[in-house]
């Protein structure tokens, strides 16, 4: 659906595939979450890390890796860069305006309440 459960803002000096962790960390404690889907690069160290954190618990970590060959839609993407775009609408996170990190979280979960919200007030209307 695209929409945000958990987000942590960092540094550009820390590694994707290391600032992954956080995340799966406060997304894990949703216990109903089952299934996460990741990018190809996050593949390796951090699949193994993952594995090893939640022993016992039903989520599990698929990564989408890409197809060999010239331009092609790969499953899963399309909601991320969706998501990306909602969140871009947003004045404050069009740019990057903030100077600390917790700040540009607050501003993130702000506007996926509000895109719930809205969603929410759409259902009831209908």
């Amino acid at each position: 659906m695209g929409l945000i459960l958990a987000v942590v803002v960092h540094s550009a000096g820390i590694q994707d595939r290391d600032g992954a962790k956080p995340v799966l960390e406060k997304a894990l404690r949703f216990g109903w979450l089952r299934k996460i889907w990741a990018d190809g690069g996050y593949s390796g160290k951090l699949q193994q890390w993952f594995e090893q954190l939640h022993v016992g618990r039903r989520a599990r970590i698929e990564i989408v890796r890409k197809l060999a060959g010239g331009f092609q839609i790969l499953p899963r993407r399309w909601v991320v860069e969706r998501t990306f775009a909602w969140l871009g609408r947003y004045r404050r996170l069009s740019k990057d305006y903030e100077v600390k990190t917790e700040h540009s979280e607050a501003f993130i979960y702000i506007a996926a309440s509000h895109l719930m919200l809205r969603r929410l007030a759409k259902l009831k209307l209908a």
